[in-house]
């Protein structure tokens, strides 16, 4: 049988002959096939996008190796908070495991910019592997030649590019206000600046009250537990661990600028940091990654079984 169409009249037509609106029916087809093919292939190219800005933040950097065994003025490391040990994985997932401090950009400034932008927060995420976002330079603020070493009570700056090859963020914090403060636990923020001044320095504190006077002045050692405090307002850099954030990366943890004290007067493990330099053995790695020295009890043992084989 033949197709045939009918008009509103009735009239009966072939089906190669066009009836109603037909011409705007078809431009519209095609208006509506092109913002399809715009819109998929705007989609397409900022998936792309995000794809090389993560790349960015998360490209591999390489940590300075300590040679003597101490943190230099030009040296890039890893800021990490160990793990407190108080809680197990299963029961609060938030307080277990080592946290590295890390820039967390706002999303619509990296696809605007596609580099850091003032000011930007911080975090600290469940990584300790060198990647763009989370090393750090040691900066000099007085004056201090690059490979000097960094000392007890000496003021430095916390820069970083995030891996992007533009301009340097610094890590800075202020005394608070109503419109100035951490978004979760209301204390002192932290954030990335783009000036180098006196409220983008800090201090490393020996870790013990009873002998941070006697060690004031001598070098800080690498990888050992510090307390790195804010110059201007004496408070100390800090993971609370108990404050999620939500970022462009997924949630993660907030970082703050509070000195937590116990009962006794000192300060508790949320304001503990180890400066982490590269590992001498491997490029890609930090001390952390290397074994540790055996015990002086399983050392005998080895010695022993030796000597019986």
């Amino acid at each position: 049988m033949f197709n045939i169409r009918t008009s509103m009249s009735g009239r009966v037509y072939s089906p190669g002959v066009r009836i109603g609106n037909w011409n705007e029916d078809v431009c519209l087809e095609e208006e509506l096939l092109k913002d399809f093919l715009h819109k998929r292939e705007k989609g397409e190219l900022l998936i792309q996008k995000s794809q090389r800005i993560k790349d960015l933040l998360y490209k591999k950097e390489q940590l300075s190796i300590s040679n003597d065994g101490f943190i230099h003025f030009g040296d890039t490391v890893l800021l990490v908070n160990l793990d407190n040990g108080k809680a197990s994985a299963e029961n609060e997932p938030g307080l277990c495991g080592d946290l590295s401090l890390a820039v967390n950009p706002d999303e619509a400034d990296l696809h605007r910019a596609q580099e850091l932008m003032a000011p930007c927060e911080v975090s600290a995420i469940k990584s300790v592997s060198p990647v763009g976002r989370n090393a750090f330079r040691i900066l000099s603020t007085e004056g201090e030649a690059m490979g000097d070493p960094l000392r007890y009570g000496q003021n430095f700056g916390l820069g970083t590019t995030g891996g992007f090859p533009g301009r340097m963020l610094f890590l800075a914090s202020d005394h608070k206000t109503f419109v100035n403060m951490a978004k979760k636990s209301h204390h002192q923020s932290a954030i990335m600046t783009d000036e180098l001044t006196y409220l983008a320095s800090w201090q490393a504190t020996f870790l013990d009250p009873q002998l941070r006077l006697e060690n004031e002045g001598l070098p800080v050692p690498a990888n050992t537990k510090i307390l790195i405090v804010h110059s201007h307002t004496n408070q100390g850099l800090a993971v609370p661990r108990t404050f999620w954030i939500r970022t462009y990366f997924g949630k993660e943890y907030e970082v703050n600028c509070h000195t937590y004290l116990d009962t006794h007067k000192a300060e508790e493990d949320k304001n503990y940091w180890v400066m982490v330099t590269g590992n001498p053995s491997s490029d890609a790695t930090t001390m952390f990654d290397r074994p540790k020295p055996p015990s002086e009890e399983t050392r005998i043992q080895n010695i022993e079984l030796h000597e019986e084989a």
